[in-house]
């Protein structure tokens, strides 16, 4: 067997078998097959597919490539959350202390940014100090004493896919389906949850732009999870435009404190409390989803959940002062103004465009190797429905270096669509897939 026959086979259009899906992965991770080759099978799966067979196994063949995480020693239903990417997406910051304030176990395996999008473990290491890299054997106490905790992926679990996913970064492979589901529930998978729920992004700042596209990605996850034993549960969301305000690291860690001290942007509260509600139902926590959203919304009325987030700031040795004294976390050295050229109502806002734009301050990776600058990025200041007068602020960048200023003001006001005539605020939520 050969990386290059099964290249070619997967070009031609054909099914991947078992084997040949397990040759290919686990000799990537041993270094027998090169990144050339590996690029060139995922720019052919990107372009041909794979169809639910091929995937799971692909799945399968990637929690193999290393070892996995035993939770069985914590007592309870063990949860966990991901979604496949946006732009501004800060639920998790708010969602693993609230769960965990309502007496569920959230055991979180998280990504690094990738493409236009911000990744998870950048925005915890924004926080002073804050730890993404536990054991195993920290990770299972944190969850159990504290009852959350986010960390990184190992060099022994899933080292397919950590491989893997630093290469799509930089390939253009990034969007395919099959790629992205194997990728997020081999994690999930090997992270030792036992139930997930996942947030399967929908729209122009999504991965996958179109809605139907999205659902299909939710099923095929959903039955992945289910043939490898996990309850799994997929909301189908918006980003269309960016979720809240902030985006940029340090910027988005401001933003959930504020969530959690029951401020923050309308959509990211309500995202938050539409898939903490499943998550504690499938913890078994609240019987159903209307239970869960009231226990959230008091943790949040009462500040449980803030405080929660300090405990666990702290038990990965971050400093929890940083949430109360926002000077201590990452600064921009100067905040500059984008204006409205124009009156009117804000129709769209481009968010992977803005995501490109938070990248091009150093907010995000260019390569695989590039330094993320955890202080800078971009707020908006409108959202889709609102009015703005001309010359009123659109947006706000946090900048450390200029050079690109002009570039990135340029993509910032194009990204704002104005109408004439007000205009309704898009759908948050699509629909619900995995719950009858």
């Amino acid at each position: 067997m050969r990386a290059y026959d099964i290249i070619r086979k997967k070009r031609d259009g054909k099914i991947l078998n078992a084997e040949e899906i397990n040759y290919l992965i686990q000799g990537f991770t041993r270094g027998e097959v090169p990144d050339y080759q590996m690029a060139a099978w995922a720019m052919a799966v990107c372009c041909r597919g794979m169809d639910p067979v091929e995937t799971v196994n692909l799945t399968r063949s990637m929690v193999a490539s290393g070892e996995t995480i035993d939770l069985s020693a914590i007592p309870g239903i063990k949860v966990d959350k991901h979604s496949t990417g946006g732009v501004g997406d800060t639920t998790t910051l708010v969602l693993a202390p609230l769960i965990a304030a309502a007496g569920g176990r959230m055991a979180k395996m998280s990504g690094r940014g990738l493409g236009h999008t911000g990744g998870t473990l950048d925005k915890f290491e924004a926080i002073p100090g804050f730890q993404v890299t536990l054991t195993r054997d920290e990770f299972t106490e944190t969850v159990q004493r504290v009852g959350a905790a986010v960390v990184g992926q190992s060099g022994n679990l899933v080292p397919a896919d950590k491989q893997l996913y630093a290469l799509r970064d930089v390939t253009a492979t990034v969007e395919s389906i099959p790629l992205i589901a194997s990728s997020v529930m081999s994690k999930k998978i090997a992270a030792g949850a036992d139930a997930i729920v996942l947030d399967v992004k929908a729209g122009q700042g999504a991965f996958v732009k179109d809605v139907d596209q999205a659902f299909a990605l939710a099923h095929i996850l959903v039955e992945i999870g289910k043939q490898m034993g996990r309850e799994t549960v997929a909301l189908v969301t918006s980003m269309h435009q960016p979720l809240g305000k902030a985006i940029g690291n340090a910027l988005e860690v401001m933003e959930a404190v504020e969530t959690l001290r029951g401020a923050g942007p309308a959509d990211l509260r309500e995202l938050c409390l539409a898939l903490g509600a499943l998550l504690l139902v499938l913890s078994k926590v609240v019987q159903t989803e209307a239970e869960g959203r009231s226990r959230l919304e008091q943790l949040l009325g009462s500040g449980a959940g803030l405080t929660k987030l300090q405990e666990m700031v702290k038990a990965q040795k971050g400093n929890p002062q940083a949430l109360e004294d926002w000077s201590l976390l990452p600064q921009a050295q100067k905040v500059v103004m984008v204006r409205s050229p124009l009156s009117g109502y804000v129709q769209e806002i481009k968010a992977e465009e803005m995501g490109f734009a938070s990248t091009l301050l150093g907010a995000g990776r260019e390569t695989k190797d590039s330094v993320v600058d955890l202080a800078v990025g971009i707020v908006l200041n409108k959202k889709v429905g609102d009015p703005v007068e001309a010359g009123e602020p659109l947006a706000f960048l946090h900048v450390n270096h200029p050079g690109r200023l002009e570039i990135v003001q340029q993509k910032v006001q194009s990204a704002f669509q104005l109408a004439r005539e007000p205009v309704p605020v898009p759908p948050l939520i699509y629909g619900i897939v995995g719950i009858n």
